[in-house]
């Protein structure tokens, strides 16, 4: 038996080495990825400050340079929020410099992307640019700083990880306390002002639109049993987000052996956010203007009045329709939006969101176009060929709301719709079609 043990033995420590080094050599990958991720942070990091001394040290009239440089900073941003995804931050409050970088990202991108020469700089766009320039400044510094310590002192970032995982608040490694003090600095930076274009895309203008008179619990059970038809003592209430900008109250239908079924209503103003009927559904059988008549239906029921079907998709056995609001004049209100969800089995509506037209519904007074229906169609491209054209009201990139000429057509084999402004003439927003949209909107 000894000389099979001591084969055993032997096999049994070749096993355990290579195991060791098959381990080493992942680990070894592992840090040699955070290593380049980090040097890579810190490099676009000193580019952006780098980037943005150079826009702030050009003449004010110099638009071309301006916009190269905005591009410049764009591009260079982004690769630096691409670096932090690759660093094991996971565990650590890294989220207002990730923000920063993003509305850094963001300010030079719908700057840069305006024309310049009718729409220059203003002045409080150059103090931003200013405050962006000290701010990265700081940010280069440090994270320089710790790039130079970890290199020194011989640090490894898969002590990080383990720190981090291990959720060890008040560990002493001088990477985790590093990055801390990066990520605390930035706090600073919400006192920048990056202006209604950048401010627009971190805010839900919905949470401040759904307000209205608080209602109670009571009073939410009844609109729920309403909507659902059922009596109300088949209804459990739950509030949610109660010290939240957005609270609604979630009523659900009790013991229900069809799947369960639930309503969410705003906590102001009692407006219906959405409503949903969890359950199996089987193959579809129905076609897809028998689903959308189903669809139809249903909104009318419920007073959801001139709607217009704008996109359809369909997913699972199910089709999911959208709407918007249609006014008298033929305009169609994309900011009052709902969607249905129909179950392709049996045409029964499962699904239902409506927060968007309980947050933007309401009577409008739009002023009439600056520009002519054949002006518009000179700033299409002249291979573009229409197939519909009508008015409509969408969301502009400030957050308001935008009359443009609405075109339906097909370029190189696609269909899209372009919005050109019916104020300024110039492309508001273009957006590629799918064909089932287009079997929807026919």
């Amino acid at each position: 038996m000894f000389p099979i043990m001591t084969v055993l033995f032997i096999g049994a420590m070749y096993w355990g080495y290579q195991e060791h080094q098959e381990k080493n050599n992942v680990l070894l990958k592992a840090e040699n990825s955070y290593q380049r991720a980090f040097g890579d942070l810190t490099y676009y990091v000193h580019k952006l400050n780098d980037e943005l001394g150079n826009t702030l040290a050009v003449n004010s009239a110099s638009k071309d340079f301006q916009r190269k440089g905005l591009v410049n900073v764009w591009r260079i941003t982004s690769e630096a929020q691409h670096a932090i995804s690759q660093l094991p931050l996971s565990y650590l409050p890294f989220a207002d410099t990730e923000n920063f970088l993003s509305r850094v990202s963001n300010f030079a991108y719908k700057t840069s992307v305006r024309d310049l020469g009718k729409q220059p700089l203003s002045g409080e766009e150059f103090k931003t640019l200013k405050s962006l320039y000290n701010s990265s400044h700081q940010i280069s510094s440090q994270l320089s700083e710790l790039q130079n310590n970890i290199m020194s002192s011989s640090l490894r970032w898969m002590d990080v990880e383990v720190a981090l995982s291990a959720n060890e608040s008040g560990t002493s490694n001088p990477v985790v306390s590093s990055l801390r003090h990066v990520n605390d600095q930035s706090t600073q930076y919400g006192e920048v002002e990056w202006g209604p274009a950048v401010n627009s895309m971190y805010t839900d203008k919905r949470v401040k639109l759904l307000s209205g008179k608080p209602i109670t619990a009571e009073e939410a059970m009844k609109i729920a049993a309403k909507f659902m038809d059922t009596d109300v003592s088949n209804i459990e209430i739950k509030e949610n987000g109660k010290d939240s900008d957005f609270p609604t109250y979630m009523a659900s239908v009790k013991d229900d052996a069809d799947g369960d079924k639930k309503v969410s209503i705003a906590a102001k103003g009692g407006k219906l956010v959405m409503y949903a009927h969890y359950r199996d559904v089987s193959e579809a059988t129905l076609t897809l203007d028998q689903a959308e008549e189903k669809a139809e239906s249903f909104i009318e029921k419920h007073g959801y009045d001139d709607m217009e079907a704008v996109s359809y998709d369909e997913y699972y056995n199910t089709g999911t329709f959208t709407y918007v609001y249609e006014m008298q004049d033929d305009t169609l209100v994309y900011p009052d939006k709902i969607t249905v969800k129909v179950a392709l089995d049996d045409g029964e509506v499962i699904g239902f969101h409506a927060a968007d037209y309980a947050a933007h519904h309401r009577d409008r007074q739009m002023n009439k176009p600056s520009i002519s229906l054949n002006q518009a169609i000179t700033a299409l491209n002249p291979d573009f060929s229409i197939k519909d054209q009508r008015l409509a009201i969408i969301d502009g990139e400030l957050g308001e709301e935008v009359l443009c000429y609405e075109f339906t057509g097909n370029i190189n084999d696609q269909l899209y719709r372009i919005y050109i402004n019916a104020e300024t003439g110039i492309e508001e927003k273009i957006e590629k079609m799918s064909r089932s949209d287009q079997a929807v909107s026919s």
